[in-house]
């Protein structure tokens, strides 16, 4: 009955057979003025939707029934299916849930750690955290320009289903995100929401809390997988050190004009103490948030800018230049750079 034209038709004979209670063809097409052949599908069609009743003793004679009444008929087998469905995911839910007491049972109530092995259990629980925030959430997420656009749109409606609850929540990037305009978007759109955002040129790694109750951090594989902590005293010193950066962070509503020159110099200068701290281009590109490949550019003009032929030498220039302070500077990122060298790069 979707065609415009059999809609008309129907109209048409469902009023007539409700005033003269007849379906007789020749009948109904005379006082219609619709074709013989159109009026006998329309009856068929009014028939297969419960609109006409026709009387088992007399084919000729009809009644037209009340399109709610017919709308019940039609509906009642769909209910009863949905019914059916619903008990059935029920019984799947209960029967399964049987077995969560084992499942949690591999760790006590009390425990502090816990190590999920694969995606599919790390975004389970980041679900299941993010439902049951109420306060706050803290992200530091290195890397810039290597957000997968997908990805982000799943997390930004995550994001705002959070914000909507009054959650506050705060992300940390790489200053190398300014440069990337999947992140650029997201980070606009998310804000708009009442997200906040900053960079810095370096972080300390990836880490998401709930509540300053429950983090989650890499594990040292390098895997897809995670480390949940529930320690009060560790998922704190956590949060302190997302608070130590997120203050010297810059916020990434200034990334434009001057915005973007100034985190390029930081950039700049953060390759040289690192070039002069002896890291490696694998490393630099993992402390920077950036591509092996355009750390490597980068390294490749400071040297050349330079004149430096070896990192030694680099050094050399730099503190000559007034670049760095060799013995404040690189002794420190020296310090850093063994506390932090197998830090894993998680996407």
């Amino acid at each position: 009955m979707s065609d415009p034209n059999d809609v008309d038709v129907d109209i048409d004979v469902y009023g007539w057979v409700l005033e003269h209670r007849t379906v007789n063809v020749d009948a109904v097409a005379a006082g219609t003025g619709r074709e013989a052949e159109e009026v006998r599908r329309s009856v068929a069609r009014l028939r297969a939707a419960r609109l006409l009743h026709v009387s088992p003793g007399d084919p000729s004679v009809a009644f037209a029934v009340a399109p709610d009444t017919a709308a019940e008929q039609l509906v009642a087998p769909l209910e009863a299916q949905i019914r059916e469905q619903q008990r059935a995911i029920s019984g799947i839910r209960e029967d399964l849930g049987r077995f969560l007491p084992h499942y949690l049972g591999r760790r006590s109530a009390g425990d502090s750690l816990e190590v999920l092995e694969n995606l599919e259990e790390v975004r389970g629980a980041l679900n299941r955290a993010s439902l049951a925030c109420t306060t706050e959430m803290l992200s530091s997420q290195p890397g810039g320009g290597s957000r997968v656009p997908e990805a982000m749109q799943e997390a930004l409606r995550r994001d705002e289903a959070m914000l909507q609850r009054g959650i506050s929540i705060r992300t940390l990037y790489h200053h190398t995100a300014r440069f990337n305009g999947p992140s650029q978007a997201y980070v606009a759109a998310a804000s708009a929401l009442g997200a906040q955002y900053r960079t810095a040129h370096e972080l300390f790694g990836r880490l998401i809390a709930f509540d300053r109750e429950l983090a989650f951090i890499p594990v040292a594989d390098g895997s897809w997988g995670a480390v949940v902590v529930r320690e009060p005293s560790t998922v704190a010193y956590l949060c302190d050190i997302f608070d130590q950066t997120w203050d010297l962070a810059s916020p990434f509503s200034a990334a434009a004009g001057q915005g973007l020159e100034e985190v390029a110099r930081e950039i700049h200068e953060t390759i040289i103490r690192l070039l002069a701290a002896g890291l490696k281009d694998e490393a630099i590109a993992r402390r920077l948030g950036m591509s092996l490949r355009t750390a490597r550019r980068h390294i490749a003009d400071i040297m050349q800018e330079l004149g430096a032929g070896s990192r030694f030498q680099a050094g050399v220039a730099a503190a000559a230049r007034g670049l760095l302070d060799l013995e404040a500077e690189a002794g420190s990122e020296v310090g850093s750079a063994a506390g932090r060298e197998g830090e894993p790069d998680v996407g």
